[in-house]
């Protein structure tokens, strides 16, 4: 099969090879000429045999919104444009509406397996009409682990990305009940070996995960981690998580901490702990510290 990809980046350039690998045809552009095939998203467009296919890896917002629309003047009836980012479903649904008005499909696609997705695969999350998503299956099954699991087609557009979504405010709050844990067992005095803690979760417990794993490789090359500077950055799938929660009344007490204590980590001099350390002091005179 043949397929242009537009973005080859981390994800993007990894997903070119994989896809090579399994003997098809890509063709991949980038504003980085060194790893750019084509010229241009028009010189892309015209090396592709209709009905075309356009996978689509940059960042979400108005870098995507920028290449759909230019897509949707270069591409014909017929064609295909699938967005792998990681765009909020919202807009998936505005650019299969947009598209669609042209005759052209649309397939909305969370892509999950970051710098190991090469060797591992990718886990696949797709929405669309059934008809786009299975002219598409040879290329998800070049992408995704070997074996029965690994891509799911999620529902109708909008369905893939939102359920990208979902996993990743699963994994802010996995990453966060890690760290909780490791700052405690860094803290006592009777445990003197954390990392081998750790590193003793990975076979027979019901913590283990690939997760646990990489937070044990991150110990094995800093074990007290004091190289890192504790701030974190959010991607928008946390915030749009907890946005959908609150517009559907589901409780998400725990994604939500999480997200909130990457917020945390950015103010070198907490704000609100100046208030609850002055409201400590007036209700019963505990020691505050000064500047």
């Amino acid at each position: 099969m043949q397929l242009g990809l537009i973005g080859l980046g981390k994800m993007g350039g990894n997903m070119r090879e994989r896809i090579r690998r399994a003997g098809h045809t890509v063709i991949g552009y980038d504003r980085n000429p060194d790893v750019s095939d084509a010229e241009s998203l028009a010189d892309l467009v015209s090396r592709l045999e209709a009905p075309r296919v356009v996978w689509v890896m940059v960042p979400a917002g108005a870098a995507t919104q920028s290449v759909v629309d230019e897509l949707g003047g270069l591409l014909s009836s017929g064609d295909t444009v699938v967005d792998g980012g990681n765009s909020r479903w919202t807009d998936d649904e505005k650019h299969a509406e947009e598209l669609g008005t042209k005759g052209i499909g649309f397939v909305d696609a969370g892509v999950s397996g970051g710098v190991w997705g090469l060797e591992n695969g990718y886990a696949l999350m797709v929405g669309g009409d059934e008809k786009h998503v299975e002219r598409l299956k040879p290329i998800f099954e070049a992408l995704k682990p070997e074996g029965p699991y690994g891509y799911v087609h999620a529902g109708k557009v909008g369905a893939g990305h939102f359920s990208k979504m979902v996993h990743n405010g699963i994994e802010y709050a996995m990453m966060q009940a890690y760290a909780e844990g490791w700052e405690l067992l860094e803290k006592v005095d009777s445990v003197d070996n954390v990392r081998e803690v750790f590193r003793s979760w990975q076979q027979g417990t019901v913590i283990r995960s690939w997760l646990l794993d990489l937070a044990v490789n991150a110990l094995d090359e800093d074990e007290h981690l004091d190289k890192l500077k504790g701030f974190a950055q959010d991607s928008g799938e946390g915030r749009w998580t907890v946005e959908a929660a609150i517009d559907h009344a589901v409780p998400l007490p725990a994604i939500t901490a999480s997200l909130f204590t990457r917020f945390a980590s950015r103010q070198d001099d907490s704000p609100q702990m100046k208030m609850i350390a002055a409201l400590r002091n007036q209700f019963g005179g505990h020691a505050v510290e000064s500047k």
